[in-house]
């Protein structure tokens, strides 16, 4: 899971220069990984031969042990995957790094062709055998990855077109993905006289001198302009091929699909958005108590993310440590000290670097071995939330290996909730140790910034990707024109015209990951922070027996509905009124830095 909103701070002086994963958890180098490959391949004809055509006559314990082959040869694929990436997005204009990375894929898609038909047969049964078979016990450790499977049934088309598509999706999909992150690993971007990475310059809109958020946001502006007809193309190509998926398995609209995987109805995602674009004036309000505090004129799109008051401009690599490890502990001392292993045992990779992926995120890999984390630290306190953030999801991840592979991924929606909740946790730590009222006034403006790019930018962004996905089908290709419209336009609403967006702000779709990788991701951080809004107040109003609860939640990984699990921790998602207590503690959170700027 990762973040595409852009890091704070500066360049090397964040003291996170030689922090570097090792990936010898998963391989100890590119020969093994393409030895286990070839031994991944052979159990998959011996899987192929014992049960081909005979999933339907298995009786339960047969059918268990089929599962738990299953399940074995995903933790091979998914191990080599990992691998392959994770060397690959450290440096992507490596051309061995593509390559390995380009074989994996391609050798996964042979396996997965041979392996296909074990899920399509589970399918075929009808619905009584098949609550006769989850009712045993010998199959409650896969129960509920078969229950979503089942829920598959209406979009699966027959064994020979799914390994068609499995077959072009390598030379398709993944490859305009693989482009996508290589352009904008390669880009730099001119400023004064320097080439800076996307990171380098992206880092600079947090800059307390404005002349330098405004020449950063230009420079960054005239880069995009140099590939934005590619990216037009690429994003046409991606709305073409997600449109072509949707009607090949009869989705019904664009975000179907999404709503599926994510395990949740279309009813309560639209629910969702009605209840964040519907507060829009607490975007407003935000923002002009920001161009009040920063004593400003007018709030331009690079005075968003300017720091207000006296926070410290720098945070070291050891102190983001620090800070993050005291936070998690004074929680729950495990969650401290499985975030400790991933600073002592180096599954994190910090320092931006030449050709090096954007942004943030957290790699789950398989349970054997253990997630591993992707900065692009600079040092800001943006970036120590980002750091809490990313450990939230590694804590989650580690966890819910217990639940073993096909059942330790929850859906993106609950994801995002522990990413959240682990910045809560810092944001609170942070705010409770500083006695100094300018300094608290600068943490609590920073923290609502994050709110308004994790609820109501990332509901623009999905208004923008709806329009997207509706414009394409219904328009046909769209132009470069037809995007920075598109993009404008939902950007101005979420503004309510508290913040003046220049001309060149309009081609800054054009370099957010999740709209080409992931359609229909982003309502996810929405959905994320607004429910650990909801418990993190249930958390202060009453701590007994919080942290083990919720940890019991994170180690339950994706063995049960989402709305089973948060039943669990007294929260109905099913409420309509459920999105308006987050919503609440938002307004409450503008009115204290309100309050707070009149005695600063």
């Amino acid at each position: 899971m990762g973040r595409e909103v852009p890091n704070g701070g500066a360049d090397g002086r964040s003291g996170a220069t030689g922090v570097h994963w090792d990936l010898d958890a998963l391989y100890p180098g590119p020969d093994a990984l393409e030895k286990d490959l070839e031994r991944t391949q052979n159990r998959a004809d011996g899987f192929e031969q014992r049960y081909r055509g005979r999933v339907s006559r298995l009786d339960k314990r047969e059918l268990a042990q089929a599962v738990q082959e299953f399940e074995a040869l995903q933790v091979g694929l998914g191990r080599a995957a990992s691998y392959a990436y994770l060397r690959w997005c450290t440096d992507t204009q490596d051309p061995p790094r593509g390559a390995l990375l380009q074989k994996t894929r391609e050798a996964s898609t042979q396996l997965v062709r041979k392996i296909l038909f074990f899920e399509l047969e589970w399918l075929q049964l009808d619905d009584a055998r098949a609550a006769e078979l989850l009712s045993s016990q010998d199959l409650q450790p896969f129960r509920h990855y078969l229950e979503v499977e089942r829920r598959r049934a209406p979009h699966v088309l027959s064994e020979p077109e799914e390994k068609i598509l499995a077959e072009k999706r390598v030379t398709g999909r993944a490859a305009w993905n693989r482009l996508f992150d290589q352009m904008h690993g390669a880009a730099r971007y001119a400023y004064r006289d320097r080439n800076l990475t996307r990171e380098e310059l992206l880092s600079r809109l947090y800059h307390s001198d404005r002349e330098v958020r405004r020449e950063s946001a230009l420079a960054f502006s005239r880069g995009l302009e140099e590939r934005v007809s590619e990216m037009a193309f690429i994003s046409n190509t991606m709305l073409a091929d997600k449109a072509c998926d949707d009607r090949l398995r009869n989705h019904p609209h664009w975000l179907a699909s999404r709503n599926l995987d994510n395990e949740i109805g279309d009813e309560a995602v639209e629910v969702l958005v009605q209840a964040v674009t519907g507060r829009y004036d607490l975007v407003a309000r935000h923002y002009r108590l920001k161009q009040r505090l920063l004593k400003l004129d007018v709030s331009w799109d690079y005075d968003r993310y300017a720091p207000v008051g006296m926070a410290p401009a720098r945070y070291s690599w050891a102190t983001a440590r620090r800070t993050v490890l005291e936070a998690y502990g004074a929680f729950h001392p495990t969650m401290e000290s499985i975030a400790a292993r991933f600073f002592d045992e180096r599954w994190i990779d910090a320092p931006p670097g030449p050709g090096k992926s954007g942004g943030a995120f957290s790699h789950q890999t398989v349970p054997p071995a253990h997630p591993y984390i992707m900065m692009n630290y600079t040092g800001n306190i943006r970036d120590v939330q980002t750091l809490a953030h990313e450990l939230g999801h590694g804590v989650h991840q580690y966890l819910s290996r217990t639940q073993g592979y096909l059942q330790s991924r929850p859906p993106l929606t609950t994801s995002e909730t522990a990413s959240v909740f682990g910045e809560m946790l810092v944001f609170d730590h942070l705010l409770r140790n500083q006695p100094e009222p300018g300094v608290r006034l600068s943490i609590l403006v920073s923290n609502i910034d994050d709110t308004m790019a994790t609820v109501f930018r990332q509901i623009a962004l999905h208004c923008f990707e709806e329009r997207t996905h509706n414009a394409r089908r219904s328009e046909g290709e769209l132009s470069v024109d037809r995007f920075n419209e598109l993009w404008m336009e939902t950007q101005e609403e979420m503004f309510r015209g508290s913040v003046r967006l220049g001309d060149h702000y309009g081609t800054w779709w054009s370099y957010i990951p999740h709209f080409i990788h992931t359609p229909g991701y982003v309502y996810a951080y929405a959905f994320g922070k607004l429910l650990v809004l909801a418990l993190y107040g249930r958390y202060k109003q009453n701590a007994d027996g919080f942290a083990e609860e919720y940890l019991s939640l994170l180690e339950a990984g994706g063995s049960d509905w989402p709305q089973v699990q948060f039943q669990r921790m007294g929260v109905d998602l099913a409420d309509p009124n459920f999105w308006s207590t987050g919503l609440s503690m938002t307004e409450d959170m503008i009115r204290q830095a309100e309050e707070l700027s009149e005695t600063t």
